[in-house]
Protein backbone atom coordinates (compact mmCIF):
# COMPACT_ATOMS: atom_id res chain seq x y z
CA UNK A 1 0.00 0.00 0.00
CA UNK A 2 2.67 2.63 0.99
CA UNK A 3 4.80 1.51 -2.06
CA UNK A 4 1.65 2.06 -4.33
CA UNK A 5 1.48 5.87 -2.67
CA UNK A 6 4.71 6.64 -2.85
CA UNK A 7 4.22 5.34 -6.67
CA UNK A 8 1.15 7.70 -7.27
CA UNK A 9 2.88 10.63 -5.36
CA UNK A 10 6.05 10.35 -8.05
CA UNK A 11 4.11 9.73 -10.76
CA UNK A 12 1.93 13.11 -9.94
CA UNK A 13 5.58 14.83 -8.78
CA UNK A 14 6.47 14.05 -12.71
CA UNK A 15 3.23 15.17 -14.07
CA UNK A 16 3.62 18.66 -12.26
CA UNK A 17 7.14 18.85 -13.36
CA UNK A 18 6.28 18.05 -17.18
CA UNK A 19 3.44 20.64 -16.66
CA UNK A 20 5.71 23.43 -15.52
CA UNK A 21 8.50 22.65 -18.86
CA UNK A 22 5.97 22.45 -21.23
CA UNK A 23 4.46 26.00 -19.84
CA UNK A 24 7.88 27.78 -19.72
CA UNK A 25 8.96 25.94 -23.62
CA UNK A 26 4.75 27.54 -25.01
CA UNK A 27 5.31 31.34 -22.94
CA UNK A 28 9.12 31.52 -24.47
CA UNK A 29 8.46 30.79 -27.81
CA UNK A 30 4.93 32.92 -27.79
CA UNK A 31 6.42 36.10 -25.78
CA UNK A 32 8.77 37.01 -28.33
CA UNK A 33 7.43 37.14 -31.68
CA UNK A 34 4.18 38.19 -30.88
CA UNK A 35 4.15 41.77 -32.47
CA UNK A 36 4.61 39.41 -35.84
CA UNK A 37 0.69 39.13 -35.93
CA UNK A 38 0.57 43.34 -36.88
CA UNK A 39 0.07 44.23 -39.85
CA UNK A 40 -0.39 47.96 -41.47
CA UNK A 41 -3.10 49.23 -43.05
CA UNK A 42 -2.77 48.10 -47.19
CA UNK A 43 -4.90 48.62 -50.45
CA UNK A 44 -8.46 46.89 -49.31
CA UNK A 45 -7.38 47.20 -45.35
CA UNK A 46 -7.25 50.85 -44.55
CA UNK A 47 -6.91 50.41 -41.22
CA UNK A 48 -3.95 48.15 -39.49
CA UNK A 49 -5.18 44.54 -38.15
CA UNK A 50 -3.86 41.45 -36.57
CA UNK A 51 -3.18 38.17 -38.77
CA UNK A 52 -3.73 35.09 -37.27
CA UNK A 53 -0.51 33.82 -38.92
CA UNK A 54 1.16 30.68 -41.20
CA UNK A 55 1.68 31.02 -44.83
CA UNK A 56 -1.91 29.95 -45.30
CA UNK A 57 -3.59 33.30 -43.76
CA UNK A 58 -0.47 35.54 -43.66
CA UNK A 59 -1.37 39.34 -44.11
CA UNK A 60 -5.02 38.72 -44.48
CA UNK A 61 -7.87 39.59 -41.87
CA UNK A 62 -10.04 36.52 -40.76
CA UNK A 63 -13.66 36.83 -39.10
CA UNK A 64 -13.44 34.41 -36.14
CA UNK A 65 -9.40 34.15 -36.36
CA UNK A 66 -8.86 37.76 -35.80
CA UNK A 67 -11.54 38.02 -32.74
CA UNK A 68 -10.03 34.51 -31.40
CA UNK A 69 -5.95 35.98 -31.72
CA UNK A 70 -6.66 38.98 -29.80
CA UNK A 71 -7.65 37.74 -27.12
CA UNK A 72 -5.02 35.67 -26.59
CA UNK A 73 -2.77 38.81 -27.72
CA UNK A 74 -4.29 40.47 -24.47
CA UNK A 75 -3.34 36.96 -22.01
CA UNK A 76 -0.19 37.54 -23.52
CA UNK A 77 0.13 42.04 -23.02
CA UNK A 78 -1.42 40.42 -19.32
CA UNK A 79 1.49 38.48 -18.46
CA UNK A 80 4.21 40.48 -20.49
CA UNK A 81 3.18 43.73 -22.07
CA UNK A 82 3.96 47.25 -20.50
CA UNK A 83 1.73 50.19 -20.42
CA UNK A 84 2.98 51.52 -23.93
CA UNK A 85 2.83 47.82 -25.37
CA UNK A 86 -1.20 47.86 -24.58
CA UNK A 87 -1.55 51.25 -26.30
CA UNK A 88 -0.15 50.07 -29.18
CA UNK A 89 -2.16 47.05 -29.67
CA UNK A 90 -5.43 49.37 -29.58
CA UNK A 91 -5.45 50.33 -33.15
CA UNK A 92 -4.29 47.13 -34.69
CA UNK A 93 -7.76 45.57 -32.16
CA UNK A 94 -10.05 48.26 -33.33
CA UNK A 95 -8.61 48.08 -36.91
CA UNK A 96 -9.87 44.40 -36.85
CA UNK A 97 -13.51 45.34 -36.45
CA UNK A 98 -13.29 48.50 -38.60
CA UNK A 99 -12.11 47.39 -41.67
CA UNK A 100 -14.92 44.70 -41.81
CA UNK A 101 -17.48 47.83 -40.85
CA UNK A 102 -15.67 49.53 -43.24
CA UNK A 103 -17.54 47.28 -45.71
CA UNK A 104 -20.49 47.24 -44.02
CA UNK A 105 -24.13 49.04 -45.64
CA UNK A 106 -28.04 49.35 -45.16
CA UNK A 107 -28.02 45.41 -46.11
CA UNK A 108 -26.03 44.61 -43.35
CA UNK A 109 -23.83 42.39 -45.46
CA UNK A 110 -20.66 42.03 -44.20
CA UNK A 111 -17.19 39.75 -45.79
CA UNK A 112 -15.89 37.34 -44.42
CA UNK A 113 -12.60 37.55 -45.13
CA UNK A 114 -10.37 40.50 -46.65
CA UNK A 115 -7.22 40.54 -48.32
CA UNK A 116 -5.16 43.78 -49.33
CA UNK A 117 -6.25 43.71 -53.02
CA UNK A 118 -9.44 42.33 -52.94
CA UNK A 119 -13.25 43.69 -53.37
CA UNK A 120 -14.98 43.14 -49.84
CA UNK A 121 -18.52 44.44 -51.91
CA UNK A 122 -18.20 42.41 -54.91
CA UNK A 123 -21.04 40.28 -54.25
CA UNK A 124 -24.17 40.22 -56.94
CA UNK A 125 -26.98 42.22 -54.68
CA UNK A 126 -29.37 38.61 -55.99
CA UNK A 127 -27.37 36.81 -53.98
CA UNK A 128 -26.44 39.55 -50.69
CA UNK A 129 -29.13 37.33 -48.83
CA UNK A 130 -27.89 34.06 -49.76
CA UNK A 131 -24.32 33.40 -49.07
CA UNK A 132 -22.74 32.99 -45.84
CA UNK A 133 -21.06 36.03 -44.15
CA UNK A 134 -18.73 37.13 -41.31
CA UNK A 135 -20.04 34.77 -38.42
CA UNK A 136 -21.67 36.18 -35.43
CA UNK A 137 -18.85 37.46 -33.52
CA UNK A 138 -17.82 40.83 -34.84
CA UNK A 139 -20.13 42.62 -31.95
CA UNK A 140 -18.44 40.12 -29.50
CA UNK A 141 -15.17 41.44 -30.78
CA UNK A 142 -15.92 44.79 -30.52
CA UNK A 143 -17.14 44.41 -26.98
CA UNK A 144 -13.90 42.82 -25.80
CA UNK A 145 -12.10 45.46 -27.18
CA UNK A 146 -14.43 48.31 -25.26
CA UNK A 147 -14.30 46.32 -22.26
CA UNK A 148 -10.60 45.55 -22.22
CA UNK A 149 -9.97 49.49 -22.62
CA UNK A 150 -12.60 50.72 -19.72
CA UNK A 151 -15.63 50.35 -21.38
CA UNK A 152 -15.17 53.54 -23.63
CA UNK A 153 -17.10 52.17 -26.70
CA UNK A 154 -16.83 55.71 -28.68
CA UNK A 155 -14.50 54.37 -31.28
CA UNK A 156 -17.01 52.12 -32.56
CA UNK A 157 -20.10 54.98 -32.42
CA UNK A 158 -20.19 55.97 -36.06
CA UNK A 159 -20.28 52.82 -37.52
CA UNK A 160 -22.68 51.15 -34.91
CA UNK A 161 -24.91 51.72 -37.29
CA UNK A 162 -23.27 48.60 -39.95
CA UNK A 163 -23.53 46.70 -36.91
CA UNK A 164 -26.93 46.70 -35.86
CA UNK A 165 -27.45 46.39 -39.88
CA UNK A 166 -25.25 43.03 -39.68
CA UNK A 167 -27.19 41.42 -36.42
CA UNK A 168 -30.59 42.91 -38.47
CA UNK A 169 -29.23 40.95 -41.94
CA UNK A 170 -29.12 37.47 -39.63
CA UNK A 171 -32.43 37.85 -37.65
CA UNK A 172 -33.90 38.20 -40.71
CA UNK A 173 -32.12 36.27 -43.34
CA UNK A 174 -30.32 33.84 -42.23
CA UNK A 175 -33.30 32.51 -39.63
CA UNK A 176 -35.94 30.14 -39.60
CA UNK A 177 -39.43 31.23 -38.93
CA UNK A 178 -40.49 28.39 -37.07
CA UNK A 179 -37.99 27.34 -35.01
CA UNK A 180 -36.61 30.63 -34.50
CA UNK A 181 -32.53 29.07 -34.99
CA UNK A 182 -30.11 30.49 -37.51
CA UNK A 183 -28.95 28.69 -40.31
CA UNK A 184 -26.21 28.05 -42.42
CA UNK A 185 -26.98 29.50 -46.24
CA UNK A 186 -24.56 26.99 -47.64
CA UNK A 187 -21.06 24.91 -45.98
CA UNK A 188 -19.05 27.69 -47.63
CA UNK A 189 -16.52 29.26 -44.97
CA UNK A 190 -18.41 28.00 -41.97
CA UNK A 191 -15.39 28.14 -39.55
CA UNK A 192 -15.77 24.39 -38.90
CA UNK A 193 -15.17 23.86 -42.21
CA UNK A 194 -16.55 19.50 -42.30
CA UNK A 195 -18.72 19.51 -39.94
CA UNK A 196 -20.89 16.43 -41.11
CA UNK A 197 -23.85 18.12 -39.93
CA UNK A 198 -23.83 21.08 -42.24
CA UNK A 199 -20.70 19.95 -44.61
CA UNK A 200 -22.49 18.67 -48.45
CA UNK A 201 -26.11 19.10 -46.59
CA UNK A 202 -28.53 20.96 -48.78
CA UNK A 203 -28.69 24.99 -48.79
CA UNK A 204 -30.25 26.76 -45.53
CA UNK A 205 -31.09 23.19 -43.75
CA UNK A 206 -28.67 23.08 -41.25
CA UNK A 207 -29.67 25.08 -38.29
CA UNK A 208 -25.84 24.61 -36.82
CA UNK A 209 -25.69 24.39 -32.80
CA UNK A 210 -21.83 26.13 -33.14
CA UNK A 211 -23.97 29.25 -35.43
CA UNK A 212 -26.61 29.37 -32.62
CA UNK A 213 -24.23 29.70 -29.74
CA UNK A 214 -22.12 32.22 -31.08
CA UNK A 215 -25.46 34.80 -32.09
CA UNK A 216 -26.69 34.21 -28.61
CA UNK A 217 -23.01 35.67 -27.51
CA UNK A 218 -23.16 38.24 -30.12
CA UNK A 219 -27.01 38.83 -29.06
CA UNK A 220 -25.44 39.79 -25.80
CA UNK A 221 -22.60 41.87 -26.80
CA UNK A 222 -24.86 44.02 -28.72
CA UNK A 223 -26.70 44.78 -25.56
CA UNK A 224 -23.78 45.75 -23.91
CA UNK A 225 -22.39 47.86 -26.75
CA UNK A 226 -25.91 49.84 -26.69
CA UNK A 227 -25.92 50.44 -22.91
CA UNK A 228 -22.07 51.54 -23.25
CA UNK A 229 -23.20 54.39 -26.37
CA UNK A 230 -25.88 55.15 -23.72
CA UNK A 231 -28.68 53.80 -26.24
CA UNK A 232 -30.29 51.21 -23.68
CA UNK A 233 -33.85 50.71 -25.38
CA UNK A 234 -32.09 49.40 -28.37
CA UNK A 235 -30.09 46.83 -26.33
CA UNK A 236 -33.17 45.81 -24.61
CA UNK A 237 -34.20 44.90 -28.00
CA UNK A 238 -31.40 42.80 -28.17
CA UNK A 239 -31.68 41.33 -25.09
CA UNK A 240 -35.35 40.18 -26.06
CA UNK A 241 -34.08 38.12 -28.84
CA UNK A 242 -30.91 36.65 -27.01
CA UNK A 243 -34.23 35.66 -25.04
CA UNK A 244 -35.83 33.89 -27.48
CA UNK A 245 -33.09 32.56 -29.22
CA UNK A 246 -32.20 30.96 -25.95
CA UNK A 247 -35.39 29.31 -25.53
CA UNK A 248 -35.19 28.41 -29.18
CA UNK A 249 -31.70 26.51 -28.58
CA UNK A 250 -33.59 24.63 -25.36
CA UNK A 251 -36.67 23.61 -27.30
CA UNK A 252 -35.12 22.46 -30.22
CA UNK A 253 -31.16 21.29 -29.82
CA UNK A 254 -31.27 20.24 -26.47
CA UNK A 255 -31.55 15.92 -26.59
CA UNK A 256 -33.31 14.51 -23.44
CA UNK A 257 -32.34 10.64 -24.62
CA UNK A 258 -28.70 11.56 -25.43
CA UNK A 259 -27.83 14.11 -22.79
CA UNK A 260 -26.66 16.69 -25.52
CA UNK A 261 -27.23 19.40 -27.39
CA UNK A 262 -27.06 18.84 -31.59
CA UNK A 263 -27.67 20.59 -34.80
CA UNK A 264 -31.19 20.60 -36.34
CA UNK A 265 -32.32 19.75 -39.89
CA UNK A 266 -34.85 22.59 -41.05
CA UNK A 267 -35.11 21.07 -44.44
CA UNK A 268 -38.37 19.97 -44.20
CA UNK A 269 -40.91 20.19 -47.00
CA UNK A 270 -44.00 22.35 -46.38
CA UNK A 271 -47.30 21.88 -44.77
CA UNK A 272 -49.38 22.54 -47.87
CA UNK A 273 -52.93 23.66 -47.18
CA UNK A 274 -54.24 22.78 -50.79
CA UNK A 275 -54.85 18.76 -51.92
CA UNK A 276 -51.94 17.34 -54.29
CA UNK A 277 -52.98 16.48 -57.19
CA UNK A 278 -50.00 15.33 -58.81
CA UNK A 279 -50.81 11.88 -58.52
CA UNK A 280 -54.46 12.35 -59.75
CA UNK A 281 -55.45 12.65 -55.95
CA UNK A 282 -57.97 15.45 -55.10
CA UNK A 283 -57.66 15.20 -51.63
CA UNK A 284 -53.84 14.99 -49.53
CA UNK A 285 -53.42 11.61 -48.14
CA UNK A 286 -51.54 13.21 -45.16
CA UNK A 287 -54.30 15.54 -44.60
CA UNK A 288 -55.72 13.51 -41.31
CA UNK A 289 -52.77 14.24 -39.55
CA UNK A 290 -50.05 16.64 -40.80
CA UNK A 291 -46.54 17.08 -40.17
CA UNK A 292 -46.66 19.20 -37.02
CA UNK A 293 -42.68 19.63 -35.77
CA UNK A 294 -40.56 22.16 -36.87
CA UNK A 295 -37.22 20.47 -37.67
CA UNK A 296 -35.74 17.02 -36.98
CA UNK A 297 -32.65 16.74 -34.60
CA UNK A 298 -29.20 15.34 -36.22
CA UNK A 299 -27.90 13.08 -33.78
CA UNK A 300 -24.53 13.30 -35.03
CA UNK A 301 -21.75 13.91 -32.28
CA UNK A 302 -19.58 17.09 -32.79
CA UNK A 303 -17.88 18.88 -30.38
CA UNK A 304 -20.19 21.73 -30.48
CA UNK A 305 -22.35 20.08 -28.75
CA UNK A 306 -20.41 21.92 -26.05
CA UNK A 307 -20.57 25.10 -26.73
CA UNK A 308 -24.06 25.78 -24.82
CA UNK A 309 -21.63 25.46 -21.71
CA UNK A 310 -19.28 28.42 -23.23
CA UNK A 311 -22.21 30.28 -24.30
CA UNK A 312 -24.37 29.75 -20.90
CA UNK A 313 -27.16 28.73 -22.47
CA UNK A 314 -27.08 24.83 -20.68
CA UNK A 315 -28.69 24.88 -17.61
CA UNK A 316 -26.72 23.06 -14.16
CA UNK A 317 -28.28 19.54 -14.74
CA UNK A 318 -27.75 19.70 -18.90
CA UNK A 319 -24.02 20.38 -18.17
CA UNK A 320 -23.78 17.69 -15.60
CA UNK A 321 -25.00 15.18 -18.21
CA UNK A 322 -22.36 16.67 -20.96
CA UNK A 323 -19.85 16.43 -18.67
CA UNK A 324 -19.88 13.22 -17.48
CA UNK A 325 -21.65 11.04 -20.62
CA UNK A 326 -19.77 12.98 -22.75
CA UNK A 327 -16.63 14.88 -21.84
CA UNK A 328 -15.46 12.30 -19.50
CA UNK A 329 -16.31 9.13 -22.37
CA UNK A 330 -13.13 8.04 -23.98
CA UNK A 331 -15.03 5.64 -26.48
CA UNK A 332 -16.55 9.26 -28.08
CA UNK A 333 -14.65 12.65 -27.43
CA UNK A 334 -12.62 12.12 -24.45
CA UNK A 335 -8.74 11.24 -25.47
CA UNK A 336 -5.09 11.99 -24.70
CA UNK A 337 -4.62 15.45 -26.37
CA UNK A 338 -7.79 16.85 -25.01
CA UNK A 339 -11.33 16.79 -27.22
CA UNK A 340 -11.80 14.94 -30.52
CA UNK A 341 -13.94 17.40 -32.72
CA UNK A 342 -16.20 14.64 -33.85
CA UNK A 343 -16.78 11.59 -31.77
CA UNK A 344 -14.69 8.29 -32.41
CA UNK A 345 -17.63 6.82 -32.37
CA UNK A 346 -19.35 8.27 -35.25
CA UNK A 347 -19.17 6.21 -39.07
CA UNK A 348 -17.62 9.62 -40.70
CA UNK A 349 -14.70 9.72 -38.04
CA UNK A 350 -11.28 10.84 -39.95
CA UNK A 351 -8.19 11.79 -38.97
CA UNK A 352 -6.64 12.32 -43.03
CA UNK A 353 -4.83 16.08 -43.16
CA UNK A 354 -6.66 17.97 -45.33
CA UNK A 355 -6.58 22.02 -46.41
CA UNK A 356 -9.53 22.78 -48.30
CA UNK A 357 -11.44 21.81 -46.04
CA UNK A 358 -9.61 21.82 -43.03
CA UNK A 359 -10.76 18.59 -40.77
CA UNK A 360 -12.56 18.65 -38.27
CA UNK A 361 -13.80 14.80 -38.44
CA UNK A 362 -11.85 14.07 -35.85
CA UNK A 363 -8.50 15.70 -34.99
CA UNK A 364 -7.85 18.19 -31.68
CA UNK A 365 -8.10 21.67 -32.49
CA UNK A 366 -6.59 24.45 -30.14
CA UNK A 367 -9.53 26.15 -30.51
CA UNK A 368 -12.58 23.09 -29.36
CA UNK A 369 -10.43 22.68 -26.30
CA UNK A 370 -10.23 26.19 -25.09
CA UNK A 371 -13.84 26.65 -25.79
CA UNK A 372 -14.97 23.17 -24.07
CA UNK A 373 -12.22 24.10 -21.23
CA UNK A 374 -13.89 27.97 -20.85
CA UNK A 375 -17.54 25.73 -20.40
CA UNK A 376 -16.11 23.66 -17.95
CA UNK A 377 -14.58 26.52 -15.98
CA UNK A 378 -18.18 28.43 -16.37
CA UNK A 379 -20.14 25.57 -15.22
CA UNK A 380 -17.79 24.83 -11.95
CA UNK A 381 -16.10 21.54 -13.08
CA UNK A 382 -12.49 22.33 -12.28
CA UNK A 383 -11.11 18.84 -11.92
CA UNK A 384 -12.13 18.64 -15.89
CA UNK A 385 -10.58 21.93 -17.00
CA UNK A 386 -7.79 21.52 -15.54
CA UNK A 387 -7.32 17.59 -16.84
CA UNK A 388 -8.32 19.35 -20.54
CA UNK A 389 -5.93 22.37 -19.80
CA UNK A 390 -2.99 20.16 -18.87
CA UNK A 391 -3.15 17.80 -22.08
CA UNK A 392 -3.25 21.14 -24.16
CA UNK A 393 -0.10 22.84 -22.56
CA UNK A 394 1.46 19.35 -23.16
CA UNK A 395 0.53 18.93 -26.35
CA UNK A 396 1.75 22.36 -27.48
CA UNK A 397 4.42 22.09 -25.35
CA UNK A 398 5.82 18.91 -27.16
CA UNK A 399 5.36 20.61 -31.04
CA UNK A 400 7.10 23.80 -29.88
CA UNK A 401 10.21 21.72 -28.38
CA UNK A 402 10.22 19.01 -30.95
CA UNK A 403 9.50 21.32 -34.31
CA UNK A 404 9.79 24.83 -33.08
CA UNK A 405 6.21 26.07 -33.69
CA UNK A 406 2.72 24.79 -33.48
CA UNK A 407 0.13 23.25 -35.99
CA UNK A 408 -3.43 23.88 -37.11
CA UNK A 409 -4.82 20.07 -35.85
CA UNK A 410 -3.35 17.28 -33.95
CA UNK A 411 -3.35 13.41 -34.35
CA UNK A 412 -6.31 12.67 -30.83
CA UNK A 413 -3.99 10.00 -28.91
CA UNK A 414 -0.19 10.91 -29.68
CA UNK A 415 -0.33 14.65 -30.09
CA UNK A 416 1.21 14.56 -33.28
CA UNK A 417 0.78 17.47 -35.51
CA UNK A 418 -0.86 16.57 -38.62
CA UNK A 419 -1.20 19.84 -40.88
CA UNK A 420 0.18 23.50 -41.26
CA UNK A 421 3.47 24.20 -39.49
CA UNK A 422 3.38 27.82 -38.11
CA UNK A 423 -0.26 27.94 -37.31
CA UNK A 424 -0.38 30.09 -34.33
CA UNK A 425 -3.75 31.80 -34.49
CA UNK A 426 -6.34 30.78 -31.57
CA UNK A 427 -3.77 28.02 -30.31
CA UNK A 428 -2.15 31.08 -28.71
CA UNK A 429 -5.29 31.04 -26.11
CA UNK A 430 -3.03 28.48 -24.42
CA UNK A 431 -1.88 30.96 -22.88
CA UNK A 432 -5.54 31.74 -20.82
CA UNK A 433 -5.29 28.48 -19.94
CA UNK A 434 -1.89 28.44 -18.67
CA UNK A 435 -2.92 31.94 -16.74
CA UNK A 436 -5.87 29.90 -15.08
CA UNK A 437 -3.88 26.95 -14.11
CA UNK A 438 -1.02 29.18 -12.34
CA UNK A 439 -3.98 31.31 -10.79
CA UNK A 440 -2.88 34.20 -12.24
CA UNK A 441 -5.12 37.25 -13.86
CA UNK A 442 -7.26 35.85 -16.91
CA UNK A 443 -8.07 37.58 -20.33
CA UNK A 444 -11.94 36.42 -20.78
CA UNK A 445 -13.48 36.90 -24.07
CA UNK A 446 -16.20 38.95 -24.24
Amino acid sequence: MIVVLLLGLSASSQTSDSLKHFSVVIKENIYKDYKLMYRKESGSLVYPFLTPGSNQYDNVLWDWDSWLSNIALRQILSDVGNAKDKQEAIQYEQGCVLNFLQYGNWDGYIPIVIWADSKPRDIRPENIYNVNMHKPVLAQHAAFITKQNGGDAQWLKEKFFHLQAFVNNYKAHHRDKATGLFFWQSDVAIGVDNDPATFYRPAKSSASIYLNCLMYKEMLAMVYLANQLHIPEVGKEFEQDAADLKNAIQKNCWDERDGFFYSVDINLRPVKENPDSTLGRTFDIHSGYPRDYDCLIQRIEVWTGFMPLWCGIATPAQADRIVKEHFLNTKTFNCAAGVRTLSKMEKMYSLRASANPSNWRGPVWGISNYMVFKGLVKYGYTKEAKELAAKTINMFGKDFEKNGALHEYYEPETGEPLLNKGFQNWNYLVLNMTAWMEGKPVVEEF
